[in-house]
Protein backbone atom coordinates (compact mmCIF):
# COMPACT_ATOMS: atom_id res chain seq x y z
CA UNK A 1 0.00 0.00 0.00
CA UNK A 2 1.20 3.80 -0.43
CA UNK A 3 -0.19 4.43 3.17
CA UNK A 4 2.84 2.09 4.25
CA UNK A 5 5.01 4.78 3.46
CA UNK A 6 8.00 5.12 5.25
CA UNK A 7 7.23 6.81 8.50
CA UNK A 8 8.93 9.02 10.78
CA UNK A 9 8.74 11.34 13.85
CA UNK A 10 6.22 14.47 13.65
CA UNK A 11 8.89 16.56 15.15
CA UNK A 12 12.01 15.28 12.57
CA UNK A 13 11.19 17.68 9.11
CA UNK A 14 11.53 15.44 5.91
CA UNK A 15 13.57 17.85 4.03
CA UNK A 16 15.95 20.18 5.81
CA UNK A 17 18.08 22.75 3.80
CA UNK A 18 20.98 24.65 6.14
CA UNK A 19 22.97 27.51 4.51
CA UNK A 20 22.69 26.01 1.12
CA UNK A 21 25.30 27.68 -1.19
CA UNK A 22 25.98 26.95 -5.05
CA UNK A 23 28.23 28.51 -7.80
CA UNK A 24 28.34 28.45 -11.47
CA UNK A 25 31.59 29.58 -12.59
CA UNK A 26 31.62 33.58 -11.21
CA UNK A 27 28.06 33.17 -10.20
CA UNK A 28 26.08 32.22 -7.42
CA UNK A 29 23.15 30.66 -7.97
CA UNK A 30 21.77 29.55 -4.40
CA UNK A 31 23.14 31.97 -1.53
CA UNK A 32 22.45 31.25 1.90
CA UNK A 33 19.17 29.10 1.73
CA UNK A 34 17.61 27.56 5.28
CA UNK A 35 14.22 26.04 5.54
CA UNK A 36 12.39 22.81 6.54
CA UNK A 37 9.48 21.16 5.30
CA UNK A 38 7.86 18.85 7.69
CA UNK A 39 5.56 15.50 7.05
CA UNK A 40 2.71 15.73 5.22
CA UNK A 41 3.29 18.87 4.10
CA UNK A 42 2.69 20.14 -0.06
CA UNK A 43 5.44 22.77 -0.11
CA UNK A 44 6.29 25.00 -2.93
CA UNK A 45 9.70 26.45 -3.87
CA UNK A 46 8.07 29.89 -6.01
CA UNK A 47 9.96 32.39 -8.11
CA UNK A 48 11.31 33.54 -11.26
CA UNK A 49 13.34 31.74 -13.94
CA UNK A 50 17.05 32.81 -12.57
CA UNK A 51 15.71 32.89 -8.93
CA UNK A 52 17.57 29.68 -8.03
CA UNK A 53 14.82 27.18 -7.56
CA UNK A 54 15.92 24.42 -9.94
CA UNK A 55 19.48 24.33 -8.88
CA UNK A 56 17.81 23.73 -5.08
CA UNK A 57 15.52 21.17 -7.12
CA UNK A 58 18.64 19.71 -8.48
CA UNK A 59 20.53 19.35 -5.29
CA UNK A 60 17.40 17.48 -3.34
CA UNK A 61 17.51 15.26 -6.23
CA UNK A 62 20.58 14.05 -6.10
CA UNK A 63 21.93 15.39 -10.05
CA UNK A 64 24.31 17.91 -8.48
CA UNK A 65 26.35 18.38 -5.40
CA UNK A 66 25.97 21.62 -3.26
CA UNK A 67 28.76 23.78 -3.34
CA UNK A 68 28.16 24.58 0.44
CA UNK A 69 25.91 24.34 3.28
CA UNK A 70 23.70 21.11 4.00
CA UNK A 71 21.08 19.47 2.29
CA UNK A 72 19.44 16.27 3.85
CA UNK A 73 15.92 14.46 3.28
CA UNK A 74 14.86 12.05 6.71
CA UNK A 75 18.37 13.03 8.05
CA UNK A 76 20.42 11.72 4.62
CA UNK A 77 22.77 14.16 3.38
CA UNK A 78 22.07 14.31 -0.29
CA UNK A 79 26.07 15.03 -0.79
CA UNK A 80 27.16 12.18 1.49
CA UNK A 81 24.48 9.77 1.06
CA UNK A 82 23.14 10.37 -2.44
CA UNK A 83 21.91 6.33 -2.55
CA UNK A 84 20.06 6.06 0.09
CA UNK A 85 18.04 9.71 -0.67
CA UNK A 86 17.11 8.07 -4.11
CA UNK A 87 15.87 5.53 -2.02
CA UNK A 88 13.27 8.30 -0.14
CA UNK A 89 12.21 10.11 -3.06
CA UNK A 90 10.70 10.27 -6.06
CA UNK A 91 11.11 12.65 -9.18
CA UNK A 92 8.98 14.47 -11.71
CA UNK A 93 10.83 16.60 -13.86
CA UNK A 94 9.52 19.33 -16.17
CA UNK A 95 10.70 17.26 -19.52
CA UNK A 96 8.79 13.91 -19.29
CA UNK A 97 10.71 10.72 -18.70
CA UNK A 98 8.08 8.00 -19.52
CA UNK A 99 8.93 6.35 -22.54
CA UNK A 100 6.26 6.92 -25.26
CA UNK A 101 6.13 3.80 -27.00
CA UNK A 102 5.56 1.67 -23.99
CA UNK A 103 2.47 1.35 -22.47
CA UNK A 104 1.27 2.99 -19.17
CA UNK A 105 1.58 -0.28 -17.36
CA UNK A 106 5.16 -1.13 -18.76
CA UNK A 107 6.82 2.23 -17.78
CA UNK A 108 5.59 1.43 -14.22
CA UNK A 109 7.04 -2.04 -14.20
CA UNK A 110 10.58 -0.89 -15.60
CA UNK A 111 10.63 1.43 -12.76
CA UNK A 112 9.90 -1.05 -10.28
CA UNK A 113 12.25 -3.23 -11.54
CA UNK A 114 14.59 -0.07 -11.23
CA UNK A 115 14.20 -0.07 -7.45
CA UNK A 116 14.65 -4.04 -7.43
CA UNK A 117 10.73 -5.28 -7.25
CA UNK A 118 9.96 -8.20 -8.92
CA UNK A 119 7.20 -10.88 -9.29
CA UNK A 120 3.78 -10.58 -7.20
CA UNK A 121 4.94 -7.45 -5.20
CA UNK A 122 5.79 -5.48 -8.88
CA UNK A 123 2.41 -6.28 -10.06
CA UNK A 124 0.71 -5.67 -7.03
CA UNK A 125 2.58 -2.10 -6.72
CA UNK A 126 1.90 -1.39 -10.41
CA UNK A 127 -1.90 -2.35 -9.76
CA UNK A 128 -2.11 -0.06 -7.11
CA UNK A 129 -0.66 2.70 -8.55
CA UNK A 130 -2.93 2.45 -11.81
CA UNK A 131 -5.65 2.31 -9.20
CA UNK A 132 -4.12 5.86 -7.07
CA UNK A 133 -3.51 7.63 -10.31
CA UNK A 134 -7.02 6.64 -11.81
CA UNK A 135 -5.19 4.96 -14.75
CA UNK A 136 -6.19 1.69 -14.20
CA UNK A 137 -8.38 1.93 -17.37
CA UNK A 138 -5.52 2.71 -19.86
CA UNK A 139 -2.39 0.80 -18.37
CA UNK A 140 -2.79 -0.54 -21.74
CA UNK A 141 -2.25 2.30 -23.55
CA UNK A 142 0.72 3.40 -24.93
CA UNK A 143 2.12 6.74 -23.50
CA UNK A 144 1.99 8.70 -26.83
CA UNK A 145 -1.90 8.75 -26.84
CA UNK A 146 -2.40 10.29 -23.80
CA UNK A 147 -3.34 13.71 -22.79
CA UNK A 148 -1.05 15.93 -21.35
CA UNK A 149 -3.16 15.58 -18.44
CA UNK A 150 -2.95 11.91 -18.00
CA UNK A 151 1.13 11.26 -19.06
CA UNK A 152 1.70 13.62 -15.99
CA UNK A 153 -0.37 11.49 -13.52
CA UNK A 154 1.71 8.57 -14.91
CA UNK A 155 4.46 10.35 -14.27
CA UNK A 156 3.77 11.05 -10.72
CA UNK A 157 2.90 7.32 -10.27
CA UNK A 158 6.01 6.14 -11.88
CA UNK A 159 7.87 8.52 -9.45
CA UNK A 160 6.15 6.87 -6.78
CA UNK A 161 6.92 2.75 -7.43
CA UNK A 162 9.08 2.64 -4.81
CA UNK A 163 6.94 4.28 -2.37
CA UNK A 164 9.03 6.85 -1.50
CA UNK A 165 7.86 9.16 1.73
CA UNK A 166 8.78 12.59 -0.40
CA UNK A 167 7.34 13.17 -3.60
CA UNK A 168 9.74 15.86 -5.66
CA UNK A 169 8.03 17.77 -9.17
CA UNK A 170 10.07 20.35 -11.20
CA UNK A 171 7.35 22.68 -12.93
CA UNK A 172 4.63 19.93 -12.22
CA UNK A 173 1.87 21.99 -14.51
CA UNK A 174 3.86 22.46 -17.55
CA UNK A 175 2.32 22.06 -21.24
CA UNK A 176 -1.28 21.57 -18.89
CA UNK A 177 -4.61 23.04 -19.58
CA UNK A 178 -6.15 24.67 -16.56
CA UNK A 179 -8.67 21.21 -16.44
CA UNK A 180 -5.97 18.91 -16.41
CA UNK A 181 -3.34 21.39 -13.81
CA UNK A 182 -6.72 20.70 -11.40
CA UNK A 183 -7.12 17.47 -12.10
CA UNK A 184 -3.24 16.94 -11.33
CA UNK A 185 -3.41 19.15 -7.79
CA UNK A 186 -6.43 17.34 -6.46
CA UNK A 187 -4.29 13.63 -7.29
CA UNK A 188 -0.99 15.47 -5.23
CA UNK A 189 -3.48 16.84 -2.34
CA UNK A 190 -4.93 13.13 -2.27
CA UNK A 191 -1.79 11.86 -1.56
CA UNK A 192 -1.02 13.70 1.30
CA UNK A 193 -4.48 13.71 2.34
CA UNK A 194 -4.95 9.51 2.04
CA UNK A 195 -1.40 8.44 2.06
CA UNK A 196 0.80 11.02 4.31
CA UNK A 197 3.05 11.55 0.91
CA UNK A 198 5.10 14.72 1.40
CA UNK A 199 5.59 17.16 -1.90
CA UNK A 200 7.78 19.75 -2.64
CA UNK A 201 7.87 21.17 -6.01
CA UNK A 202 9.08 24.35 -7.91
CA UNK A 203 7.19 27.03 -9.60
CA UNK A 204 6.61 30.42 -11.08
CA UNK A 205 2.67 30.35 -10.85
CA UNK A 206 1.49 32.18 -8.29
CA UNK A 207 -2.21 30.51 -8.40
CA UNK A 208 -0.15 27.22 -8.01
CA UNK A 209 1.85 28.06 -4.97
CA UNK A 210 -1.39 29.65 -3.70
CA UNK A 211 -2.33 25.41 -2.89
CA UNK A 212 0.89 24.89 -1.22
CA UNK A 213 0.82 24.34 2.30
CA UNK A 214 3.82 26.31 3.00
CA UNK A 215 6.08 27.73 0.56
CA UNK A 216 9.88 29.43 0.35
CA UNK A 217 9.73 32.17 -2.32
CA UNK A 218 13.58 32.59 -3.58
CA UNK A 219 14.96 35.73 -5.36
CA UNK A 220 18.52 36.10 -7.52
CA UNK A 221 19.78 32.67 -5.39
CA UNK A 222 18.31 34.04 -1.95
CA UNK A 223 15.54 33.54 0.08
CA UNK A 224 13.36 36.13 0.58
CA UNK A 225 10.41 34.97 2.51
CA UNK A 226 9.02 31.87 4.10
CA UNK A 227 5.26 30.23 5.34
CA UNK A 228 1.78 29.50 4.85
CA UNK A 229 0.35 31.48 1.35
CA UNK A 230 -1.53 33.00 4.27
CA UNK A 231 0.47 34.60 6.38
CA UNK A 232 2.90 36.08 4.10
CA UNK A 233 -0.15 38.05 2.80
CA UNK A 234 -1.44 39.08 6.40
CA UNK A 235 1.86 40.48 6.67
CA UNK A 236 1.51 43.30 3.97
CA UNK A 237 -1.23 44.44 5.84
CA UNK A 238 -4.43 45.62 4.30
CA UNK A 239 -4.61 46.39 1.21
CA UNK A 240 -2.06 47.39 -2.16
CA UNK A 241 -2.59 50.65 -4.21
CA UNK A 242 -0.89 50.55 -7.35
CA UNK A 243 -0.94 54.30 -9.42
CA UNK A 244 0.89 54.76 -12.77
CA UNK A 245 2.23 58.08 -13.07
CA UNK A 246 4.38 60.00 -15.99
CA UNK A 247 6.76 60.92 -13.19
CA UNK A 248 6.25 58.15 -10.09
CA UNK A 249 9.46 59.00 -8.33
CA UNK A 250 8.27 62.70 -8.75
CA UNK A 251 5.39 61.77 -7.25
CA UNK A 252 6.46 59.74 -4.18
CA UNK A 253 7.50 62.14 -1.82
CA UNK A 254 4.45 64.53 -1.78
CA UNK A 255 1.96 61.45 -1.67
CA UNK A 256 4.08 60.29 1.19
CA UNK A 257 3.66 63.78 3.05
CA UNK A 258 0.26 64.41 2.03
CA UNK A 259 -0.88 61.37 3.29
CA UNK A 260 1.29 59.94 5.97
CA UNK A 261 1.71 57.17 3.93
CA UNK A 262 4.89 54.79 2.76
CA UNK A 263 5.38 54.54 -1.11
CA UNK A 264 7.46 52.52 -3.16
CA UNK A 265 8.45 52.72 -6.77
CA UNK A 266 8.50 49.46 -8.50
CA UNK A 267 8.91 48.53 -11.99
CA UNK A 268 8.11 51.95 -12.52
CA UNK A 269 4.61 52.48 -10.77
CA UNK A 270 4.11 53.67 -7.17
CA UNK A 271 2.95 51.26 -4.91
CA UNK A 272 1.29 52.32 -1.20
CA UNK A 273 0.16 49.61 0.94
CA UNK A 274 -1.98 50.38 3.60
CA UNK A 275 -5.54 49.58 5.45
CA UNK A 276 -8.85 50.65 4.33
CA UNK A 277 -7.18 51.87 1.10
CA UNK A 278 -10.52 51.99 -0.98
CA UNK A 279 -10.82 55.43 1.66
CA UNK A 280 -7.60 56.94 0.48
CA UNK A 281 -7.70 56.74 -3.19
CA UNK A 282 -10.87 59.04 -3.81
CA UNK A 283 -8.60 61.77 -1.89
CA UNK A 284 -5.45 60.89 -4.04
CA UNK A 285 -7.09 60.99 -7.02
CA UNK A 286 -8.91 64.51 -6.07
CA UNK A 287 -4.99 65.53 -4.88
CA UNK A 288 -2.95 64.42 -7.48
CA UNK A 289 -5.41 64.36 -10.69
CA UNK A 290 -3.52 65.80 -13.17
CA UNK A 291 -0.44 63.58 -12.25
CA UNK A 292 -1.67 60.21 -12.05
CA UNK A 293 -2.53 58.08 -15.79
CA UNK A 294 -4.13 55.00 -13.34
CA UNK A 295 -4.75 53.68 -9.85
CA UNK A 296 -5.80 50.26 -8.80
CA UNK A 297 -6.94 48.79 -5.72
CA UNK A 298 -6.58 45.12 -4.40
CA UNK A 299 -6.06 43.09 -1.92
CA UNK A 300 -2.09 41.62 -1.09
CA UNK A 301 -0.91 38.24 -2.80
CA UNK A 302 2.26 36.55 -3.06
CA UNK A 303 3.18 38.76 -6.17
CA UNK A 304 3.12 41.55 -3.49
CA UNK A 305 5.01 40.03 -1.19
CA UNK A 306 7.40 39.44 -3.29
CA UNK A 307 7.52 42.71 -4.57
CA UNK A 308 7.39 43.96 -1.32
CA UNK A 309 10.57 41.75 -0.04
CA UNK A 310 12.94 42.41 -3.74
CA UNK A 311 11.66 45.94 -4.63
CA UNK A 312 11.32 44.97 -8.35
CA UNK A 313 8.66 43.05 -10.43
CA UNK A 314 8.65 39.11 -10.48
CA UNK A 315 9.74 38.23 -13.83
CA UNK A 316 13.19 36.33 -15.70
CA UNK A 317 16.28 37.17 -12.94
CA UNK A 318 19.77 36.57 -14.60
CA UNK A 319 20.85 33.60 -16.77
CA UNK A 320 18.83 30.67 -17.13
Amino acid sequence: MIGALMEKPAADPVVRVVDLTHDYGERRALSGVTFDVAAGEIFALLGPNGSGKTTLFRILATLIRPGGGRAAVLGRDVAREPDAVRRLIGVVFQSPALDRRLTVAENLRLQGRLYGLRGAGLAQAVREMLDRARLADRAGDRVEVLSGGLRRRAEIAKGLMHRPPLLLLDEPSTGLDPGARRDLWEHLRGLRDRDGATVLFTTHLMDEAEGADRLAILSDGGLVASGSPGSLKAAIGGDVIVIAARDPAGLREPLETRFGVRAAVIDGALRVELPRGHELIPRIVEAFAGRIDAITLGRPTLLDVFEQRTGRRFRKEGPP
